[in-house]
């Protein structure tokens, strides 16, 4: 038996700067869309970051409990390994309370032309579409650049829920590492 897997680049156990709410978030790793100015470029390469089960990813979200009301996924690209994060959003949507934004560089005609699209999109909350464009950089309302679009899938935000959310914030991890992020993270 296979045991699917996704190839991630990150995982913060709770974040306010990537979407509604105490969330957690799941960066990709991997992305062949290549747009100039990302600021996650070190998200690119398919053959860094690493393999995680679904079951231990899933494991390590449902044990954040009540500290979060979502998770947001990110990346590199998401929709890159389509077949996994359909698996791990399905059964979240199924066995928790949790509402799922998920960030794509996909724009919205490309991502309903994708195989499985419709059972992809059934477990998503907020779909933020689009290849970043440093040219229409915008940096609010979690959108990057003004050319990315925002599918409300479900009723479960609105767009005054996303234009509160803070643009950037810093964790200092347990272990002591300083992770900037958001929608305009800061620069050293």
């Amino acid at each position: 038996m296979i045991i699917p897997r996704l190839r991630i680049n990150s995982f913060v156990p709770r974040s306010y700067a990537n979407g509604p709410g105490g969330r957690a978030v799941l960066w990709f790793q991997g992305c062949s869309l290549g747009c100039p100015g990302c600021f996650n470029p070190q998200t690119h390469a398919s053959s860094g970051g690493q393999w995680v089960s679904l079951d231990d990813l899933f494991q390590k979200i449902i044990a954040l409990g009540s500290s979060i009301e979502g998770i947001t996924v990110s990346g590199g690209e998401p929709l890159q390994q389509r077949r996994p994060l359909s698996l791990l959003l399905q059964r979240l949507r199924r066995q928790t309370p949790l509402s799922i934004l998920v960030f794509t560089g996909y724009t919205w005609e490309e991502v309903q032309r994708l195989p499985q699209a419709e059972a992809l999109l059934a477990s998503i909350d907020v779909l933020l579409a689009g290849r970043y464009d440093a040219s229409k950089r915008l940096a609010r309302d979690l959108r990057g650049s003004a050319n990315k679009t925002v599918h409300f899938l479900t009723d479960r935000y609105t767009a005054n829920d996303l234009a509160t959310v803070p643009p950037a914030e810093v964790i200092i991890t347990p272990g002591g590492e300083i992770r900037m992020t958001g929608i305009d993270p800061l620069q050293w």
